[in-house]
């Protein structure tokens, strides 16, 4: 009976020892507060746990997985749930959680791209409060405020955020920093002022000036980027290169040795192929080299010769020809009239053989070509080349690829149709090809480069000509036709990688129209609609999970009446109207300036068309402003003074030389080419970039633009 109590009494002290140690046991399985390694960046998840998690907790916890939320929310695209989720941030934050909501408060509009909001709130932080991957992202919302444009701030965050990245992202940031030193000229590269202790930096602008001096010259390049790299092995250059210098220190120079042409030499677009063909082989046999940059000074004395005939542009637009169909398209000419009824500027200067049976002509030895600078841009002359013509008119594109294959061509140049460039984009081809057009959707290939005519290409060098004047409110006066939604577009696009603002967009219809205008009194106002692409994204309305975007303001719908540049795709005739109706509604001293594109270009017109025309600025290829006066006057007497068809005899010398020096152009960048049609450079595609000379109106004569 004793034993019996004393295991009862011992078992009833041994209890609550017991259920202490089952509460602490309790206590040990539950979850801990996962939050601040997510805070921190070293777990990561998606926006839907972090949602779940923020609705199983409270107070700091519940913060913390909401700032995450938004986070991931933002990674996703899904900006619109993002800022409604901001909105509901509470007011009393902790100073790790304020942080936060800085950082994210700027992604939020850079995502927007409100990128002046992103910048103003960029400025009252300083990265001195963040550490980690916060500053990181500090550093990266810097990068992308600053849209690409290169600056000492967009260089001082690269090399900054480089040490805090890891090693799968740091060629992202590599290719970056060289980018950004890449699009500098020389003389914005020299205006720059860097502190002493700036190490890094100051080896990232020996390694610019290295590329300034030799990028014309693949060898010389090669050797100073290896010289730097011993006196600088330190810079996070030097150990990883941008991948476009390793593709320079892969140089290999691409073979001339047997060229193909393929051009149309029958039906409506032979006329074209005729033209350029003559160019070609004009340079192949040598031609006189461009004697100035694409703004020479001659420009004045060549567009007010005496000889209208010679300096007097066709109505024609030389895109209208390299389209899908060779069919000349409804909305405007094709060619001047007696041009498409018979073949004879091709027969002013017919070629040594015929296209349909030409022969190649035996080759010498392949040699070194020498590297063209951009002040000597023609190739040299080499008439014993081994060139061989194909009718791509006369059979289908895939039969001429094989028979180029088996003719053992080493370069082929062409075709010139849009189609026909499209069959050789899926031809797949292994061939080396400057192809004289480019497809709807351009694909980057290592063996093709793309070299075209059009009036998207005039847009797009327009677009950069009147940023670098200053002007940042842009309206388009174009036609209402597929030709006037292409140069929109590619307007619109290039504004948008310069940093510009809202593009806004007025078309016209007919010349009838335009006249039915005039006799009103209407008028045209420097007014329009926004171009959707370059609208910034705006917060629409969410209602039953439907988001309903937000319409344009009318600021944007208007403009604001702040335009200060208008740019008009016309013929002659119409812009002879359309810049007298801006006039009758603005008044002759509006502030705005106008630009137009080479179609409205009317050399043959009286003074009285100059006169009216006063102030207006337009392009034009460097041959037929004055750059090269000997080989303009060649190039219209061998197509009668056809001024279009003078544009493609150009675009033949030029297609010469980018095949001379086809691989710099692939392989080296900020390669260029003084040419006929432009100053030649190529974007990291291989689509050949023109810049054009600008002319303007002024006191009745033609003159350089400033």
């Amino acid at each position: 009976m004793v034993q019996s109590t004393f295991f009862r009494l011992k078992a009833a002290r041994c209890l609550p020892v017991v259920l202490a140690a089952l509460l602490f046991a309790g206590c040990g399985t539950q979850t801990p507060d996962q939050s601040s390694a997510h805070m921190q960046g070293t777990a990561q998840a998606d926006s839907g746990f972090y949602l779940s998690q923020m609705q199983h907790s409270t107070d700091d916890t519940k913060t913390n997985w909401q700032l995450l939320a938004i986070r991931a929310l933002l990674k996703e695209g899904k900006s619109q749930q993002a800022g409604e989720l901001f909105n509901q941030l509470p007011q009393e934050l902790t100073d790790t959680q304020r942080k936060e909501q800085s950082l994210l408060a700027v992604e939020l509009k850079l995502v927007q791209k409100d990128f002046a909001a992103a910048q103003a709130l960029l400025a009252k932080l300083k990265p001195a409060d963040f550490e980690g991957n916060q500053l990181a992202r500090y550093w990266q919302a810097q990068i992308d405020a600053s849209q690409g444009r290169p600056s000492l701030t967009l260089l001082r965050a690269l090399i900054a955020q480089e040490p805090l990245l890891a090693a799968k992202d740091k060629q992202k940031n590599i290719d970056a920093t060289w980018q950004a030193l890449s699009s500098m000229t020389p003389e914005q590269a020299q205006a720059l002022v860097i502190n002493a202790d700036e190490n890094v930096l100051q080896g990232w602008l020996d390694l610019q000036r290295v590329w300034f001096d030799n990028r014309t010259d693949p060898n010389m390049l090669k050797a100073g980027i290896s010289d730097w790299q011993t006196r600088y092995p330190q810079n996070p250059g030097a150990k990883m290169l941008p991948t476009a210098l390793t593709n320079v220190q892969n140089f290999k120079p691409a073979s001339t040795n047997k060229i193909a042409l393929l051009l149309p030499l029958n039906g409506q677009a032979a006329v074209y192929g005729r033209a350029i063909q003559q160019g070609f082989e004009a340079a192949k046999n040598g031609v006189p080299a461009v004697s100035g940059p694409a703004t020479p000074v001659q420009v004045a004395q060549a567009a007010t010769a005496a000889d209208a005939e010679v300096v007097s542009p066709s109505q024609a637009p030389v895109d209208e020809l390299t389209q899908t169909q060779p069919a000349a398209p409804a909305e405007a000419p094709v060619a001047a009239p007696e041009a498409t009824q018979a073949p004879a500027p091709a027969e002013t200067a017919a070629p040594a053989e015929s296209a349909e049976t030409a022969a190649p002509v035996n080759a010498p030895e392949a040699q070194t070509q020498p590297v063209a600078t951009p002040a000597a841009a023609s190739a040299p002359a080499n008439p014993s080349a081994d060139l061989k013509i194909y009718d791509t008119s006369s059979q289908p594109l895939d039969q001429i690829l094989n028979q180029v294959q088996q003719d053992g061509a080493s370069i082929v140049v062409g075709p010139l149709l849009k189609g026909n460039v499209e069959e050789l984009m899926r031809s797949n081809t292994a061939l080396n090809v400057l192809a004289l057009n480019q497809p709807e959707s351009v694909e980057s290939r290592a063996n093709i480069c793309y070299f075209a005519l059009s009036p998207e290409d005039e847009a797009r060098d327009a677009a950069r000509h009147m940023w670098d004047q200053g002007r940042r409110a842009p309206l388009l006066l174009v036609p209402r036709s597929s030709l006037g939604d292409r140069v929109t577009t590619a307007f619109a696009e290039e504004w948008q990688k310069l940093g510009g603002g809202t593009v806004l967009q007025q078309k016209f219809g007919s010349t009838a129209e335009l006249k039915m205008g005039i006799n009103g009194g209407s008028g045209i106002a420097l007014t329009g609609t926004p171009v959707t692409s370059s609208l910034p994204q705006q917060q629409g309305v969410t209602i039953g999970g439907l988001t309903i975007p937000a319409p344009p303001t009318e600021a944007q719908i208007t403009g604001g009446g702040n335009v200060d540049a208008a740019y008009i795709l016309a013929t002659p005739n119409e812009i002879a109207l359309i810049k007298p109706m801006i006039a009758m509604r603005t008044g002759s001293h509006s502030g705005a300036a106008l630009y137009a594109s080479s179609r409205s270009a009317q050399g043959g017109a009286g003074p009285d068309f100059r006169l009216e025309m006063e102030g207006l600025q337009f392009s034009e290829i460097p041959m037929l402003a004055g750059s090269n006066p000997a080989l303009m006057q060649q190039a219209l007497g061998s197509v009668n003074n056809d001024y279009s068809l003078a544009r493609l005899y150009a675009m033949g010398v030029d297609a010469w030389a980018l095949a001379n020096h086809f691989a710099q152009m692939r392989q080296v960048p900020g390669f260029e080419i003084s040419g006929n049609t432009g100053d030649l450079s190529a974007t990291p595609d291989c689509v050949i970039n023109r810049k054009l000379s600008w002319l303007k109106y002024q006191q009745g004569q033609i003159v350089p633009a400033s």
